[in-house]
């Protein structure tokens, strides 16, 4: 059914742009414009060839935002009676030509996708955009832990006032901007850890097992294990395209072939098949739609070009190995077809490139010693769609240099193929890290990745998806102009889609985010049931655990707002092997000296801390409580009732004053409060000043 945003209420206005997890506060005619600019583009995509899967897909990236929360984290059981939020799903793109892409998801199996297909949602609350931490610059990009124990420096000399118990120093003043800057800068290193927080949504069953794919094992395809969560491959293998709805536009997303050679002289073609859809992406977004083309070995990253032994040709007319970029052949995109060529017969192998027939020259002469390594076909993308040519069309696209194969039609003995994946999910590992920002939880994942190159453990967490955003192998932070912390909030609800679809896969993971919440814990781990769950504990000493913060502040300019940390430790529990891990490994500090550590870190976040949540009261607003980056950010809002209790920012209430605030500098009292006032509330008479606590 059409819709006609000028003829809809205000109210239907809003409804139908909070399903599709847009802003839903203005005047009509700004929602109607809203509305109307959404309604364009899923018009665009659903028009647009390749731009929708078949049914069966639905592995496209959703909105997952988190749902409100209520109840204490007192142990590992979750508060019952909480309906479950479901979050809409996005837009995928159409199947490339006629073939059916893979299937993610059994449910969807038996309707029909839909562009911007919507679930029930519950209506959005506002962020909270008070400001936390003190030091300009912070970086919101990645949860990078350090191991090592030396110190760095980074000690402030400016006089301020006294920071609130439990902060740590002193804080100097700042101007307004700097406190704009600062406060945004703060919620995107914030916004990290929104998922870490309790969740009390219902668990979801288990999904259901992706299908296998009847294909003989010695043709070469795209390999789906060797390949990018968020890159959708068909089912014969030879099409692929990446995610592109809303955050994912930002993201590279590729994969390597089934099978490599390392003799011979071997080749393959890749046709950029067209550009996929990016109105959505902001107008100086660098380079939106381009791939990369070319060849490498099979224990290298999926970013093509970025590592040893990775060999790329991209579209912006740049050849790039170990993140150096040279300038090289002509650019190429939509409706080209590329020729990628490796040539093992010579002292030291080359890898040359053609564009529609024309020979490009040689790109790259790999001077290193391969080891006896293969290379192996690989494509990376950014919003366009591809298709392979490896040997299974009776002829090329266009006619291959002089003394070159095409791989598929190399023998099987002459080929390489690439590692296998786990036959069952039983085989599979979920490896759940668990330990406070900085403690060192990245440092050991990535540690343990590179130990165990068999495995390919896919780490999930911050730093995948920021460095799927980088530009010419250079960090995103470096190449944007926008606010960080609205970039950070976009690329952790990729994230929270990426583990949706991890789970479907028969894949070695590994969770790389705090997971000091015992509810949060069982949410995230609850889909992966069938796999080897594992819990990695990673408590360091409190004197080594300062250490490693500093030296993180020092190094990324990153500071996590000393608020957010204090309400981790009030809540931080530890896992226990049981229905939820089948063993619990403690990295430094074993679980006798863990258990207590954590007892105190408890009792720190719980004196210094805000006041802890309670259940709703039946004549009364929730109280304010740890929530201060999602709706809590007001305290209570007693509807109704006689006043909520005060948060951190203060509590209001339209039939009462609210409660003094954590750090509000209004009239309602607090450790910060600059006028010294108190919060009241008169039952049954309405407040004169909503958020000064005054009455009549």
């Amino acid at each position: 059914m059409s819709l006609n945003p000028a003829k809809m209420k205000v109210a239907e206005l809003k409804a139908e742009l909070d399903a599709r997890g847009l802003e839903s506060k203005g005047l009509k005619a700004q929602l109607v414009e809203r509305l109307q600019e959404a309604l364009a583009v899923e018009a665009s995509l659903e028009s647009a060839p390749g731009a929708v899967g078949e049914e069966g897909d639905v592995e496209e990236a959703e909105e997952a935002e988190e749902d409100s929360e209520e109840g204490s984290e007192e142990d590992e059981e979750e508060p019952g009676g909480e309906d479950e939020e479901e979050e809409p799903a996005a837009a995928e793109p159409e199947p490339l030509q006629e073939e059916s892409m893979e299937a993610a998801d059994a449910t969807a199996e038996e309707e029909q996708v839909e562009q911007f297909q919507e679930e029930p949602q519950a209506p959005a609350e506002e962020e909270p955009q008070e400001p936390w931490g003190e030091e300009e610059g912070t970086e919101g990009q990645d949860d990078q832990d350090y191991m090592e124990g030396d110190e760095a420096g980074g000690d402030g000399d400016g006089e301020g006032e006294p920071a609130p118990p439990g902060t740590g120093g002193e804080q100097k003043v700042m101007s307004y901007e700097e406190r704009k800057r600062k406060r945004e800068v703060d919620q995107a290193v914030a916004a990290e850890y929104q998922d870490d927080r309790d969740d009390y949504r219902a668990p979801r069953p288990p999904p259901v097992e992706e299908e296998e794919d009847d294909i003989d094992e010695n043709t070469v395809t795209l390999d789906k294990y060797n390949s990018d969560l968020h890159f959708k491959i068909s089912r014969d293998g030879l099409k692929g395209y990446p995610l592109n709805v809303e955050g994912f536009a930002f993201l590279w997303a590729g994969a390597r072939a089934t099978w490599g050679v390392k003799a011979g002289k071997a080749c393959f073609e890749v046709k950029i098949t067209e550009d996929l859809d990016v109105k959505h992406l902001p107008t100086d977004e660098p380079d939106p739609v381009v791939s990369r083309v070319g060849w490498s070995i099979d224990f290298s990253s999926v970013q093509l070009g970025e590592e040893p032994f990775s060999y790329g040709y991209g579209g912006t007319a740049k050849s790039s190995t170990a993140c150096k970029f040279n300038d090289y052949g002509e650019k190429f995109g939509a409706g080209d077809v590329m020729g990628c060529y490796v040539d093992f017969t010579t002292d030291q192998p080359t890898i040359s490139f053609t564009k529609n027939g024309e020979d490009q020259g040689d790109a790259f002469i790999i001077e290193e010693d391969m080891e006896d390594r293969a290379l192996f076909p690989h494509v990376l993308c950014k919003n366009q769609s591809v298709e392979f040519n490896f040997g299974q069309l009776e002829e090329p696209w266009f006619p291959l240099k002089e003394g070159f194969e095409l791989i598929e039609k190399i023998a099987v003995e002459e080929r390489v193929h690439g590692t296998k994946g786990p036959e069952a999910k039983k085989d599979a590992e979920m490896l759940l890290m668990v330990g406070l920002p900085g403690s060192g939880k990245t440092y050991w994942a990535e540690s343990h990745m590179k130990g165990n190159p068999e495995k390919k453990y896919n780490i999930l967490g911050t730093n995948y998806i920021m460095d799927k955003m980088k530009v010419m192998g250079l960090p995103r932070k470096r190449n944007y102009a926008g606010r960080w912390d609205v970039l950070i909030q976009t690329a952790t609800k990729c994230l929270n889609r990426i583990i949706e679809i991890a789970c479907r896969k028969k894949r070695n993971f590994i969770l790389d985010q705090t997971n000091v919440y015992a509810s949060a814990r069982r949410r995230k781990m609850t889909p992966f049931e069938g796999f080897q769950r594992k819990a990695i504990v990673v408590v360091p000493t409190d004197e080594e655990f300062k250490k490693r913060c500093e030296k993180r502040t020092s190094v990324e300019g990153k500071e996590v707002p000393d608020e957010a940390v204090l309400e981790m430790k009030a809540n931080f529990t530890l896992p226990h092997p049981g229905d939820l891990f089948e063993t619990v490994e403690y990295i430094e500090l074993q679980e006798a000296e863990a258990e207590k550590l954590v007892d105190t870190y408890r009792e720190e976040g719980r004196k210094y801390g805000p006041p802890p949540k309670r259940f709703r009261d039946q004549r009364g607003g929730r109280p304010g409580g740890f929530d201060r980056f999602r709706q809590n950010q007001r305290g209570g809002y007693g509807r109704g009732g006689y006043g909520g209790g005060g948060g951190y920012r203060g509590g209001r209430d339209w039939r009462g004053g609210g409660g003094g605030g954590y750090r509000d500098n209004r009239n309602q009292g607090g450790y910060r409060d600059n006028y010294r006032g108190e919060g009241s509330s008169v039952r049954g008479i309405t407040a004169v000043r909503f958020s000064q606590g005054c009455t009549l």
